[in-house]
């Protein structure tokens, strides 16, 4: 990969890391299922307005939406909104990868490789380790939303496979037309339509202009730059090379939210956070098959007679292997 493409992949990765403070920013005003809810509104209204249709059955990407889109950010702003730090919420998401194989292995019958299945057992061990270092200090209820959240994303992953999209980047902005719906039925039945139309009116708060960056980040940032350069690269690029850099993204999203939002961790949650992102890179990288030499054709090639005519006009004039 040139060193061009690289800094593209390490920007993907800020600018994904850098997303969890900006979700935070925006739970601050917003209640968290309605901001999902706008969240993808705002992504889907121009999308079904200017993009073309992706062309994979209507079953994937709805799947897709529900997966990715409704389940992952339901259970991801529900549980930073309970208390999950922006950090930790970074870090927790990964555990989708695992999620992702175990899914794959299940409904698409995929091998699942030796590599695979220990880098899911460290990755579980990792996680493991968080959620009791979240027990210890009564916060484990975000931690499992959150690690539902995770689970969200690894259905969303597999529909995702299963639609074979030509254009992934299309079948990411259609999938955004899916959320919106049943995400404001959910914040008008739980949240209410007070707090839904407060939100919407006090933009006069402390708080509220950060909670409108935090979301304009979000989509146009987050989503739509983020998502379309990183789809531009996989496209260019083996998933086996491009991959690995989402694993930089908690390192961004933990280091971000200790120095913007003075969030701290435990050191039984650092060891954790170090065995997912092992466990997932280890699970998602792959032995390199062995280069086989190919044989140099024209050094074992018999010398072939030339089969035009003679120069002299006699059969038999010119030498074998004579070429014209």
């Amino acid at each position: 990969m040139p060193i061009r493409h690289r800094l593209l992949a390490l920007s993907v990765a800020l600018m994904w890391g850098l997303n969890f403070i900006a979700i935070d920013a925006s739970l601050a005003h917003f209640p968290p299922f309605f901001l999902v809810a706008l969240r993808f509104a705002l992504i889907a209204v121009p999308t079904v307005l200017f993009v073309p249709w992706p062309k994979v059955p209507a079953r994937w990407l709805v799947g897709y939406g529900l997966g990715f889109g409704t389940l992952q950010f339901l259970f991801l702003y529900w549980g930073m909104a309970a208390g999950m730090p922006a950090g930790l919420a970074s870090l927790v998401l990964q555990s989708s990868a695992p999620f992702t194989v175990l899914l794959g292995a299940t409904f698409l019958r995929e091998r699942v490789s030796g590599r695979q299945l220990v880098g899911i057992v460290v990755a579980v061990c990792g996680m493991t380790l968080v959620g009791w270092q979240r027990a210890e200090n009564a916060t484990v209820v975000p931690f499992l939303l959150t690690l539902a959240g995770a689970f969200g994303w690894a259905i969303g992953n597999t529909c995702n496979r299963l639609a074979k999209p030509a254009d992934p980047l299309r079948l990411t902005l259609w999938m955004s037309v899916v959320p919106p719906l049943p995400m404001l039925a959910l914040a008008l039945a739980v949240e209410g339509p007070a707090r839904i139309g407060t939100s919407l009116t006090s933009f006069d708060e402390p708080g509220a202009l950060a909670a409108v960056a935090g979301l304009a980040y979000t989509v146009v940032v987050g989503t739509v730059f983020g998502s379309g350069v990183w789809t531009w690269l996989m496209a260019r690029h083996p998933a086996g090379v491009v991959a690995p850099f989402s694993m930089l993204v908690p390192v961004v999203g933990m280091t971000a939210a200790w120095v913007v939002l003075r969030e701290t961790v435990s050191p039984g949650e650092l060891i954790g956070g170090a065995l997912v992102v092992g466990g997932v890179l280890l699970g998602s990288t792959r032995r390199r098959a062995p280069r086989v030499p190919v044989p140099d054709v024209r050094a074992t090639a018999e010398p072939v007679a030339a089969v035009g005519p003679p120069r002299s006009g006699r059969v038999g004039a010119s030498r074998p292997g004579a070429v014209e």
